[in-house]
């Protein structure tokens, strides 16, 4: 999939939906990661997850979802629209929910896909609450769940995470916030809290980053989130005291796409991941933040010019980056 643009059409959508459909139902390879109690829990991927069974593993299975839906609300009239519709329709329905909802239930499964699936599902559900469809009614039941683990969890959460990958505090409270706005002004309220007791008072960062598996910018997100808590003088104050170089592009790291050296390698390419999700960062940061938007549009084009022709190089990228192109492409709901 080589593409060197950075302006999402139709010609571009419709790879991007080709491309995910041929993944979100490929049972394997698949990767699991679960505490196994007794032999039942042997089970193969789409017995245990009759809807996200596919795309290697069951969060990138949910944003894959995201993206499908996505795509075809943005542009209807695609090809692939039709089909991602009827296999919606075929999936997003009770008592395949029911399915995912069980696992849940299971014993040992109060870490499973904490927060990045749990954030994940919330996005996937509010994508598809923008449907004329009742596929929102029928995921209702499961992003209820993951919303009430946020409740839960969070307060136990003394500090943030800040690694670069899919433990990572800010990015998923970006997710879960978005939804949390509209439907559940406790979670809402909470996630704010946890921003300001955890994010407020940072200075000066140097942004050490990227480790060697990294697919998201900890400072970075951890910025994104704060320009979505704060008010919008208070978000500029705010940043030019967390990145104050940044006029001069400094931190250079955050300016500087990585240098990905093995696209076969499941955590190596996670760093086409970063270079996607540090575009939709700068551009997200660019609307929130004018005074840096020049520098902030500037980084993001290079960003991006640097991971969109390597999307499908592996099945270790194609399974998930389109996804993480779709946020850079098309960052506001």
């Amino acid at each position: 999939m080589i593409l060197d643009q950075t302006t999402l059409d139709q010609t571009m959508a419709a790879r991007f939906a080709a491309s995910t459909l041929g993944h979100v139902g490929r049972e394997y390879p698949n990767v699991e990661f679960r505490t196994l109690l007794g032999p039942e829990d042997l089970a193969t991927p789409s017995t245990l997850h009759p809807i996200f069974y596919g795309s290697y593993d069951w969060h990138s299975c949910v944003h894959g979802w995201w993206q499908l839906l996505r795509l075809a609300r943005l542009f209807p009239a695609m090809p692939e629209a039709a089909q991602i519709r009827a296999r919606a329709d075929a999936l997003f329905v009770a008592d395949k929910v029911a399915g995912e909802r069980a696992f849940l239930d299971r014993p040992g499964t109060a870490g499973f896909e904490r927060p990045y699936g749990w954030a994940w599902l919330l996005a996937l559900h509010d994508e598809a609450a923008r449907h004329d469809a009742d596929w929102a009614n029928a995921l209702a039941p499961l992003a209820e769940a993951f919303a009430a683990r946020f409740r839960a969890h969070l307060p136990k959460l003394t500090y943030p995470i800040r690694v670069g990958t899919h433990f990572n505090s800010s990015f998923a409270l970006v997710l879960a916030r978005d939804w949390a706005a509209t439907r559940d002004p406790a979670l809402l309220a909470l996630i704010d809290a946890c921003a300001h007791t955890w994010f407020a008072g940072d200075r000066g960062s140097q942004a050490w980053e990227p480790g060697g598996d990294e697919f998201l910018s900890p400072a970075l997100t951890e910025a994104l989130l704060m320009s979505r808590v704060l008010p919008s003088a208070e978000f500029a104050a705010w940043f030019d005291g967390f990145l104050p170089g940044t006029l001069h592009r400094d931190p250079a790291t955050l300016f500087t796409p990585a240098t990905v050296s093995d696209r076969s390698d499941g955590k190596i390419a996670h760093l086409d991941g970063l270079n996607l999700s540090r575009a939709w960062c700068w551009r997200s940061l660019a609307a929130a933040h004018p005074a840096i938007a020049p520098i902030a549009e500037a980084a993001a084009a290079a960003h991006l010019a640097a991971a969109l022709p390597h999307l499908a190089d592996d099945y270790m990228g194609e399974h998930w980056l389109a996804s993480f192109a779709l946020l850079a492409l098309a960052p506001e709901p």
